[in-house]
Parts: C-alpha cells; structure tokens; sequence
C-alpha cells in the first residue's frame, strides 16, 4: 500500500516538479538593496539622474521613465519631468505610455504560444488561414502621377507568403505603399478610433499588391496585423483575449492593454511632437494618436501598434524571455522555442542601415551594429513609434526600459543611446 501511496505521488507531482525545475530565472521582481550585488555602482548610476533632469529641463522630453533590472533586481527605476505639462502633473514610475511597435513583441509571442499547441507551422502558407492571401499580388507598375486615381499593374507572386516572413519582415508588405490612399487599399497604419475591425483591415490588406517578392528582403510593415488575426483564427479569441490568457495575465502584467479600463485612464501620459531640435514640445495635434486608448469605438485591436503599457510591467515580458520564457512561475513559452526567435531570419539581409538581423518579432544585435552600442551581441530590442524603446541583455542578464511619449521625435536616438550608454558604465 505504501508503495502504491509513493507511485501515486510521483506520477502526479513529478510532472509539476519537473516543470518547476525548468523555470529559469527570478520569478518576481525584487529591490536591489545591495547595488553591489547587482554588479552597479550606485555612484555612477547618479549619472543618470542628472543626465535626464538636463535633457527634461532643456525641453528635449517631456517626461522619461527609466527601468533597469538585473537576474530580477530591479536597479534604477525612476520617473522624470511631467506627464502632463499643462497641468503641471508630475510623471510617476505608474505611468501608462502607448507602446505602440513594442505591441509586436507580445503579439508574436502569443502566436508562438499556439505554434507550440502544433497549430500551425512557420513555413505554412498565411492563406492556409486567412484565405484572402490566397490572391495576393505584386505591384509591377502603376501610374507616379495620379497614384489614388491612376491605374496600375500587378503579377503573380513566385511563391506565397508564409508565417515566418510576417514575424520577420520579409513578406513585402510595407508601411508605406504608393496606392495606400487609394479607398480600395486604405488601412490604418497605427491606431483608430474608428469602428473597424482587425478581420476586415486584415482581408483589405491582404488585397493590397505587395512591393517586393515575398522572402527577398526585411521590409518592416503591417506584417503583425496579420500576426494578430492569425492569433484570432487559430485560437478563437479577439486577439486582445487572446493576449490577456497567453502572454499578460499569466505574467501578472496588471497595465498593458489595447485599451485603458476607464478607472486607469487618468494615468495615460499626455502625447507630444517635437519634430526638430529647434521646435517646442507641443501637444499632439493627432487626436486619434493622442485619444485612442482612451476614446472611441475601441474595437481595433492592432497587434502591430495598438497596446499601452507601463515600465515595469513591460520588464515583466521582457524578463519572461531573458528567462527563456518563463515568469511569475508560468511558463510562456519553451527555452527553445526563444532560442528559434532570437536566431537570424532573414538571411543575409540585414535591418535597414543598422547592420543587424531580425529573428522573429526581435532586431538581434549583431557584432558589426551601428545602433545598439554597447550592448552585446545577442542582444535583442525594438521600439515604439510613440518613442518607447526595450532592450534584452542575455549575457548580462539585464532588462532595459526606456519609455516617454513624443511622436515625431528628433531626439529619439540621442535620448536612447545615451541613457543606454550610462547604464552600461555604471556596471563593472
């Protein structure tokens, strides 16, 4: 009896601790009481402060969130300037900020929840499941002078678009498109206020001739739009459902939506342009940009640009794949499967001028990049339109996030390569 009692208890919680065994990583964030422990110099991280309160004070940002963690420790995790300058509101580290292409990362962690359920294959054919890709075209000429009423041209594709160009940029489908304005092509390219649909932007797309041959280079676009509707059509959510059960409620992330709970909206950040050194900060004159989390129908679910988040919560997500896919004790996703999304997909292409690769949903740092110094190779990022930006340092187990909200921005690159520069000098 006894030995039957021991048999019992292994097969049902041998499986359990075994997958407890594979969780790597902290699963919570915790202070860092001890910087030194950490590998920082509480010293030189002051640097930082006085950087962001000059670069704040001179008008450069409205506001700067900074968070910083290390196996888990959170080091620096600071907010700066105003959320609202108007009202003279100043920013907290509880500040939520539009994350805008940051929602790829998520979006294409979803999908590959469901590759690992064996529900699709990274080389299958996108028209498989959405079967408005199932006449997909090239454009070979059309009219430069009356691109919205001219005519012009398509031919057949020499091979269809699979999954894996989506989540690598390499399906030719662009952002910018020379009949984007044509009625029978118009998509949004970021957020609506409107009540349309990721089914219907999605099939409206797919009927757009495509720039480029499907697998001839990156080509950063709409790719993850489709991403989201694929996540709809395999798991039979809304993808913003989908999100909450696979990828944010898991992880505990309590403030990334696509859109704000009405008693959270009074902790969006006001939007702001800036769109060369000499002009002044403004508040955005888009009032979609501006409003969408907030206002209208709410039912566009862009998984290319649509969620809000806040610094710390995004760490969570961030921490998740430095992990190798597990948090808060919930396994997300295999070590393997972050290993095949942190590996180069586009060959010998590289991302735009940077010199890096692009796994999928990831630009990977590579060792001839012109962007992301100092940190390593094997490091992987990306950023938001509304100026948000992450960064994930496997070799130095480190998380970096970087949020404020101003769109256009002439000081994107000085306020990210900057800030990453002095984290990186107060370790040792």
């Amino acid at each position: 009896m006894k030995q039957l009692f021991a048999l019992l208890l292994f097969v049902f919680f041998f499986p359990t601790l075994l997958f407890s065994q594979n969780l790597k990583g902290p699963q919570q964030f915790a202070a860092a009481n001890n910087l030194a422990e950490t590998g920082f110099s509480a010293e030189r991280l002051k640097r930082i402060d006085h950087w962001i309160e000059n670069f704040v004070a001179a008008g450069k940002a409205p506001n700067v969130v900074v968070f910083v963690a290390r196996n888990g420790r959170v080091v620096y995790h600071k907010a700066f300037g105003y959320s609202n300058i108007a009202q003279q509101r100043k920013a907290t580290t509880g500040d939520v900020f539009r994350i805008a292409s940051q929602t790829k990362a998520i979006a294409t962690v979803a999908l590959m929840t469901l590759f690992e359920e064996g529900r699709f294959l990274l080389d299958d054919p996108v028209s498989k499941y959405i079967p408005a890709f199932a006449n997909a075209k090239l454009l070979v000429r059309y009219d430069t002078l009356n691109p919205v009423g001219g005519t012009f041209e398509t031919a057949p594709l020499h091979r269809p678009i699979t999954i894996r160009q989506l989540l690598s940029h390499t399906s030719g489908i662009t952002y910018e498109h020379p009949l984007e304005q044509r009625p029978e092509f118009k998509v949004p390219t970021l957020n609506s206020m409107a009540p349309v649909r990721l089914a219907d932007v999605v099939d409206r797309l797919a009927t757009r001739p495509l720039l480029h041959e499907p697998g001839s280079g990156f080509y950063y676009g709409l790719n993850t739009e489709v991403v989201g509707r694929l996540v709809e059509v395999l798991s039979g959510d809304p993808l913003d459902v989908a999100i909450r059960k696979r990828v944010t409620e898991p992880l505990g992330m309590q403030d990334t939506y696509f859109y704000l709970p009405d008693s959270k909206k009074n902790r969006l950040v006001e939007l702001y342009s800036k769109p060369s050194e000499t002009a002044a900060l403004k508040v955005h004159d888009n009032d979609t940009f501006r409003m969408y989390p907030v206002a209208g129908a709410r039912t566009y679910f862009t998984a290319g640009a649509g969620m809000v988040s806040t610094a710390s919560d995004y760490g969570r997500f961030c921490q998740m794949l430095l992990n190798g896919g597990s948090f808060n004790n919930k396994r997300i996703l295999s070590p393997q499967t972050l290993t095949l999304m942190t590996s180069n997909q586009i060959g010998a292409s590289w991302v735009w001028d940077r010199e890096d690769k692009f796994g999928l949903g990831f630009e990977l740092v590579t060792a001839g990049t012109r962007y992301l110094e100092p940190a390593p190779v094997g490091s992987f990022s990306w950023g938001g339109a509304y100026c948000s930006d992450y960064l994930v340092d496997p070799e130095h187990k480190l998380v970096i996030q970087t949020f404020t909200n101003v769109q256009p921005y002439a000081h994107y690159n000085e306020l990210n390569k900057k800030l990453r520069s002095l984290i990186y000098q107060a370790m040792y």
